[in-house]
């Protein structure tokens, strides 16, 4: 009987651990925009030299995506970087950037 607590929190634990691990992302935007942290900076500022994204209007960032996607407006990386986002995950990313605070 001195294994039964432990059968019964193991069982426990991989009952919370899955339940966990099947919980929507609080932040999808956030962790999808990580990606253009290294050109447009971790909060959509960048200092290389890149547009900010900061505080921009989402419908904006959401139609600028699509336009590199479709090759309407030409780019040498940012053609590539949109095909491999659904339009949800753009929009996810557009609104976490929106929701930065702008550059002054």
């Amino acid at each position: 009987m001195g294994g039964r607590p432990l059968l019964v929190l193991a069982l426990a634990w991989g009952a919370t651990s899955n339940a966990l691990a099947q919980q929507p992302d609080p932040r999808p935007g956030r962790n999808l925009a990580a990606a253009c942290a290294s050109c447009h900076g971790t909060s959509g500022v960048s200092r290389a030299g890149m547009p900010a994204l900061a505080g921009r209007d989402p419908d904006e960032l959401t139609r600028l995506m699509q336009d590199f996607r479709s090759g309407k407006r030409p780019a040498t990386v940012m053609q590539q970087i949109p095909r491999g986002y659904t339009d949800e995950q753009v929009a996810a990313i557009a609104a976490h950037f929106a929701a930065q605070r702008a550059a002054r």
